[in-house]
C-alpha cells in the first residue's frame, strides 16, 4: 500500500481492478478541515483520463510496471503490432490504450510498460525527429508573422509547421503536445 500523499506524476497504482498512472497531483488544504488530494489519472487498461479525489491519509495499492524493448512493426485501425527482438514473438496492443501511438515509425525500437504479462503503455522520448512527406509550398512574402501550414509526416501523422518547411525536411516534434519544435 502507498499513501495518496506520495503519489506524483508518473506513479502507478491499482484500484478496484483498474491500473492508473498519475498525470497530475494537487494537494488542497482549505481552512480547518482535513486536506484533500486530487489526482488526474489515466486508466492504462482502457485509455480514459479521469480525476479522482482522496482524503488525506488514504492508501492505494502500489504496483510495479516493468519496461521492455520492442520493435514497432505496423498498426491498423484498432491495434499496433510489436515484435520482441529477442524471441521474435509478435504482440498486438489496442491503440486506445497507447498514448503517443501517432508518433510511431515502422522498424523503430520503443519501450513498453508491462504489468505481469499485460502491455499497458508506450514510453516515448519527449522529442522525436520525423521527415515531412507532404506539404504545400510556402508563398513568398507570407513570412512576416508566424503563419503555419499543414504537413503530413512520414508515419502518416498531421502537424502544423512554419511556411519555410519543405517536403523532405526533417523536423523535431514534441510528443507531449504534438507541436512542431524546430527543423532537425
Amino acid at each position: 500500500m502507498i499513501s495518496v500523499n506520495d503519489l506524483r506524476a508518473g506513479a502507478t497504482f491499482e484500484e478496484n481492478g483498474d491500473i492508473f498512472k498519475v498525470l497530475a497531483f494537487e494537494h488542497i488544504k482549505m481552512g480547518r478541515g482535513s486536506a484533500n488530494i486530487k489526482v488526474k489519472v489515466k486508466n492504462l487498461r482502457n485509455g480514459s483520463i479521469i480525476e479522482k479525489g482522496y482524503t488525506n491519509g488514504a492508501n492505494v495499492s502500489d504496483i510495479i510496471l516493468t519496461k521492455r524493448e520492442f520493435q514497432f512493426l505496423y498498426k491498423d485501425s484498432e491495434n499496433a503490432y510489436f515484435m520482441d527482438p529477442r524471441t521474435f514473438e509478435q504482440r498486438s496492443i489496442p491503440l486506445k490504450t497507447l498514448s503517443g501511438s501517432e508518433y510511431l515509425k515502422e522498424g523503430e525500437t520503443v519501450s513498453l510498460e508491462f504489468f505481469e504479462d499485460e502491455a499497458l503503455d508506450l514510453l516515448l522520448p519527449p522529442k522525436i525527429t520525423l521527415r515531412v512527406s507532404d506539404t504545400t509550398p510556402g508563398v513568398r512574402g507570407d513570412s512576416a508573422t508566424n503563419i503555419y501550414k499543414d504537413a503530413i509526416l512520414e508515419n502518416g501523422g498531421k502537424i502544423k509547421v512554419p511556411l519555410f518547411i519543405k517536403v523532405g525536411d526533417s523536423i523535431v516534434v514534441d510528443t507531449r503536445d504534438g507541436s512542431y519544435t524546430k527543423r532537425a
